[in-house]
């Protein structure tokens, strides 16, 4: 489609070569109509070559793609996508690739975001939010997020993600659940988790005591928390004992807004699509001993792009902490 200023319209176009067949010189038409010369003899030659269809725009993309990634890559790029679920950073370091390439090619196929997919079953699905607002404290340490994220338990010798739906082992109910307290700085997304039996107010509280312990080893001071409207978070003396005793200021998000909470809501994500439900576990034992290693390749090695593509590590003073 012609832009708005554009000298001639495909309806000019054609005004212009019934000029030209009626035998007037091509110079003295594009004069007329105020363009070059060069333009003029090219919609003639063109409409000479085609007819009227060749007074239309033409597509802008070249006709062949020589530099274009190789369909054999591309494919590995769709495999990898499918079976990891992850996004271009990490494909491309797998495949020694450019995340601007993996981008180009996830685009071009049609692959839908990670944020549109269920992290799970990886399946299409629809989330949206009241707010497009993002925010982001300036130093490690101002805010810290904390949840509960709640994990079936694995029957020794594997569930059904190890043998299938049709072959469980004979005990498959009453195994309980796993909860696990997640804790995430705002700033360095420096993150700390542990594994509990349940998710009552003492026990919250003993992990947001360990976790402020933690951040402390790394030079960082927590000066806020916020958290859901849990009953541990919000009516828990022993939660509010802790608060207090370390000077920090208590903050709750919205009902009904997670996104407030959203960045703890997505290390929950991460943790299950790279850690919990990464590989089938043989045992519930397994799984609980495979976080510590996974946390700490969070926290050191794995880039983020929500802060640049660097490593949690990196954000805490500049890099300078020391990471136990």
């Amino acid at each position: 489609m012609s832009h708005a200023n554009a000298r001639l319209t495909p309806a000019g176009r054609l005004i212009m070569v019934q000029r030209i067949q009626s035998g007037r010189a091509v110079a003295h038409v594009a004069a007329e109509m105020g363009i070059s010369r060069t333009t003029a003899w090219r919609w003639w030659r063109r409409f000479r070559e085609c007819g009227p269809a060749g007074l239309i725009d033409r597509s802008s993309v070249a006709r062949s793609h020589p530099r274009q990634t190789k369909a054999c890559v591309e494919a590995r790029v769709r495999i990898m996508r499918h079976l990891t679920r992850r996004g271009p950073v990490f494909i491309a370091d797998k495949l020694g690739l450019q995340a601007s390439t993996v981008g180009r090619v996830l685009r071009r196929h049609h692959v839908p975001l990670l944020r549109e997919l269920d992290p799970v079953t990886g399946s299409v699905i629809r989330a949206t939010r009241r707010s497009a607002q993002r925010y982001e404290h300036d130093h490690p340490g101002s805010l810290i997020h904390v949840d509960v994220k709640k994990l079936g338990r694995i029957p020794d010798g594997g569930g059904w993600r190890l043998h299938g739906r049709g072959q469980r082992p004979a005990r498959k109910r009453g195994l309980g659940y796993d909860y696990v307290h997640t804790v995430i700085d705002d700033h360095s997304r420096v993150a700390y988790a542990e594994i509990h039996d349940d998710e009552k107010g003492t026990t919250a509280a003993g992990v947001l005591d360990r976790a402020i312990a933690f951040y402390a080893r790394l030079g960082v001071k927590v000066e806020r928390v916020i958290s859901d409207n849990a009953f541990a978070y919000r009516h828990s003396a022993a939660f509010k004992a802790v608060v207090d005793a370390h000077g920090i200021r208590q903050r709750f998000i919205k009902p009904h807004c997670p996104w407030t909470n959203g960045k703890v809501e997505r290390l929950n994500r991460t943790l299950a699509t790279e850690w919990a439900y990464a590989r089938p576990w043989s045992s519930n034992d397994d799984r609980k001993a495979g976080l510590t290693t996974w946390l700490d390749y969070y926290n050191l090695d794995r880039h983020h792009l929500g802060i640049g593509g660097k490593t949690p590590i990196d954000r805490i003073n500049n890099g300078r902490g020391q990471y136990i």
